[in-house]
This record gives structure tokens, C-alpha cells and sequence, in this order.
């Protein structure tokens, strides 16, 4: 199951692709009992060797922007005809028109869904909804436990790095205190 800071990446792929000027883009939801490879592949087309490595920087420079995220592999950059990276969650496929025509994808994969870039960015905000509300909670709960905590840890780091003649004087000051109580002064008057 895909999660939802994968959909984002690909949505950003997507508007990337767009960007630099891509053509047919078309983002195929795989189906899941049929490939083990990835959830998603984004699929367009460029112009021209160049463009399609332009089209390719893009959504490489975006996703590391946004997200940290490098592909894991990319392959044919420098053909240029059909480069393909892998982000795991989902694989961009960037083809010149002839390529694309001789290869398609989009017949290979009868049973993958189409999805449009709306329709995956309604996705990604019908889901994050439900779940921003049900974490939102438990959140709150957590980090006021994590800053006790570090209170505690705090005053324990405090209290070690006190130098031995501090913690002498404060048992000192507490042994006085103590002999104070139990002395009530001279009776014979």
C-alpha cells in the first residue's frame, strides 16, 4: 500500500514533468497482485533527447528539494530515448514519441488505473485528512511526555555535573539544619 508522502512524490514528479514541458503525462496506479516492482509509474514524453534529460533533472532536483529523497537508479541518461528512475514507491519513465510508441507501457500494463494528477492530489487530501485528525491527538500527549522527561533528565545531568564541593556544602548545610531542629537551645536557665 502506498503511503502518502509517496503520492506527494509523485505529485510532484508530475508537476515537474509539467514544468519542463512534458507531453502526454500519465501517472498508471499498478496492480498490486500483478507487480512486485513499484505502486505507481509515471509515464511522459519530451521533445528530444535533451528535453527528455531536462525533464529528468527537474523531478530529480524537485523531489531532493522537497523531500531528500535521490532515486535509487537511473538508467538511460545518456541515450536520452527512454530514461528510467527508480524511487522505489514509483518509477518515472521518460521516453522520446518513437520510443514510446514501439515500447508502450500503457498497453503492456492493461490492468494498471489511470490516474490524473487531480484525481491523485484529491487522494493525497482526502487521506491526509483523516489522518492528520485521528494522529492529532496521541500527538499532543507525546511531546508533553517527551518534555517531562527531558526536565528530568535535565535536573539529573544538573546534579552530576555539581562539583563535589558544592554537594559537600549542601549535605553540610542539611546536617545543620537537622542538629538545629533537635536542638532547642540551653535548659539550665
Amino acid at each position: 500500500m502506498p503511503t502518502i508522502e509517496a503520492k506527494k512524490m509523485l505529485a510532484v514528479a508530475a508537476e515537474a514533468a509539467d514544468a519542463k514541458k512534458a507531453e502526454d503525462v500519465r501517472i498508471l496506479q499498478l496492480d498490486p497482485s500483478e507487480s512486485g516492482l513499484a505502486d505507481y509509474f509515471l509515464i511522459c514524453s519530451g521533445n528530444s533527447d535533451r528535453q527528455n534529460t531536462a525533464i529528468v533533472d527537474e523531478i530529480e532536483i524537485q523531489l531532493k528539494r522537497q523531500f531528500g529523497q535521490y532515486p535509487r537508479s537511473v538508467e538511460g541518461r545518456r541515450q536520452g530515448e527512454w530514461i528510467l528512475m527508480d524511487y522505489v514507491d514509483f518509477i518515472v519513465h521518460v521516453f522520446t514519441h518513437e520510443k514510446r510508441a514501439f515500447y508502450s507501457l500503457e498497453r503492456l500494463r492493461k490492468t494498471a488505473t489511470s490516474l490524473s494528477l487531480s484525481e491523485l492530489e484529491a487522494e493525497i487530501r482526502g487521506k491526509s485528512a483523516t489522518k492528520v485528525a485521528k494522529k492529532n491527538a496521541p500527538a499532543k500527549k507525546a511531546v508533553v511526555k517527551k518534555a517531562v522527561v527531558k526536565k528530568t533528565a535535565v535536573k539529573k545531568t544538573v546534579a552530576k555535573k555539581a562539583s563535589p564541593a558544592k554537594g559537600l556544602m549542601a549535605v553540610g548545610k542539611k546536617v545543620a539544619k537537622k542538629s538545629a531542629k533537635k536542638y532547642s537551645g540551653p535548659t539550665g536557665a
